[in-house]
């Protein structure tokens, strides 16, 4: 269960937070221990209830006074891979996503890789980094129209900055004031509202959708974290567009260049083999016409996925898709 983050997913051995829960009140233990996340999470268990759980933002400020130094810390969020296990969430803390009370559009939500919400009326699943006006939500229950362009993730950081989420359920994000609001520009228009999916849980089970990352610090393709080549998917799929295709000489230099900083031998790309199919396909659904593969470097096996060599030719081998490497996400 690699890939399992605090803030940031850079060390394999960190210091743990802890917490004890009585009747809803419960209180942080800083553990200073280098430990797994898994080791993390026994320990707590013997010997509390389980690692860290965040509801809100008055959580993440008791987390932040708990500890009792400046680097990092597991909480007890992790990620359960394959599309299959995405989930829905509103952004806001308390506000609980119900399939009964949806705006989807026709056809919607899709199958796809996009995991955030975008709406001009009816409801549209898009690519988180896609960049948008978007509508925030007060505790003096008003919402407000931001005209600034921004990606998914960047509208939570300044809704909360600002006032205190993106705009989440219905009575927010579908409610009289937002449709006099959209009517007040003219025409309807597309804007972020506080929906998203991901693959994320928490240890101890709680359902709480709140999630704080620090974005500064997330995967650009050159740095040491290393998970399966599902993880990077749902990460890539997440965050930017997808894992990168490959699919001309000039987009293999561009990877390479991105490559040669890697802290694992190889770097996953999104060239997987399908069983069913019996052939190798582009997770962007294109078939290869473009390779780059080592001699001996092709096996066509189920579970078998595409990864780059970190120097030398900068050629493809197959590999286990459980193996753990670095990974190179594309953008739109």
């Amino acid at each position: 269960m690699s890939c399992l983050l605090a803030s940031v997913l850079s060390l394999f051995f960190q210091l743990i937070f802890c917490f004890f829960s009585t009747c809803y009140l419960y209180e942080y233990h800083f553990i200073r221990e280098n430990k797994t996340w898994e080791e993390a999470q026994k320990y707590c268990r013997e010997n509390y209830a389980d690692l860290a759980s965040v509801f809100d933002m008055t959580d993440m400020a008791r987390l932040h006074e708990s500890r009792e130094y400046e680097g990092k810390a597991w909480i007890g969020l992790f990620s359960n891979p394959g599309k299959e296990n995405r989930m829905w969430h509103w952004s806001l803390p308390g506000v609980e996503y119900t399939e009964r009370e949806t705006r989807w559009g026709r056809s919607e939500p899709g199958d796809l890789k996009e995991n955030c919400v975008k709406t001009r009326g009816n409801w549209t699943h898009a690519i988180c980094e896609n960049t948008l006006w978007f509508i925030c939500y007060d505790d003096g229950k008003s919402i407000h129209l931001i005209k600034k362009k921004m990606t998914w993730t960047k509208a939570q950081n300044y809704c909360r900055d600002h006032y205190t989420d993106l705009a989440s359920g219905l009575d927010q994000a579908d409610g009289e004031e937002f449709k006099i609001l959209n009517k007040s520009q003219g025409s309807p228009m597309n804007v972020w509202i506080g929906l998203f999916r991901d693959t994320w849980r928490w240890s101890d089970g709680s359902n709480f959708s709140f999630r704080h990352w620090n974005m500064e610090s997330f995967y650009d393709g050159q740095n040491n974290r290393k998970c399966t080549w599902e993880e990077a998917l749902d990460y890539c799929r997440l965050h930017h567009t997808d894992l990168v295709s490959i699919t001309n000489p000039h987009q293999q230099r561009v990877v390479e260049r991105r490559t040669k900083n890697a802290s694992s031998p190889y770097v996953w790309v999104g060239l997987r083999y399908t069983c069913v199919m019996n052939l190798w396909l582009w997770i962007s659904d294109r078939v290869v016409c473009y390779e780059n593969w080592a001699d001996k470097g092709k096996i066509d096996e189920c579970h078998r996925c595409a990864a780059m060599e970190r120097g030398g030719r900068y050629q493809w081998v197959s590999k286990s898709e459980y193996e753990k490497y670095n990974f190179i996400c594309s953008k739109q």
